[in-house]
């Protein structure tokens, strides 16, 4: 069975950072590129970054220079550090599987507000 589960979300002032984690497990982590998306209220669901096995990583163009992708392959976890948070990337943050996007995290909440 294919899990992923994110933690490190939380309530953070403008300014603050945040570092997000996506645990998973029932798949071959270290061969599929993965990537974490968003969804801010109202908004639909966006594409955030991804990394590919290799570590190539792409971002989507409001988050480059403050958001960093990485992943640890032996611990199969995905992680996003997010630095100089703004208001406007509060929304649920997601992991997910594959550049097809195969399988989703449940998300978790960031709330960048002061």
């Amino acid at each position: 069975q294919v899990l992923l589960v994110e933690s490190g979300g939380g309530l953070v002032q403008p300014g603050g950072s945040l570092r997000l984690s996506c645990a998973t497990s029932g798949f071959a982590f270290d061969v599929f590129t993965m990537s974490w998306h968003r969804q801010g209220p109202g908004k639909e669901r966006e594409f955030v970054a991804d990394i590919s096995p290799s570590g190539r990583t792409s971002y989507e163009d409001s988050v480059k220079d403050r958001f960093t992708i990485s992943r640890d392959n032996v611990k199969k976890t995905l992680f996003l550090q997010m630095h100089s948070l703004k208001p406007e990337d509060t929304g649920v943050y997601y992991c997910a599987q594959g550049s097809n996007r195969i399988e989703w995290g449940q998300g978790t909440q960031v709330t960048v507000s002061s």
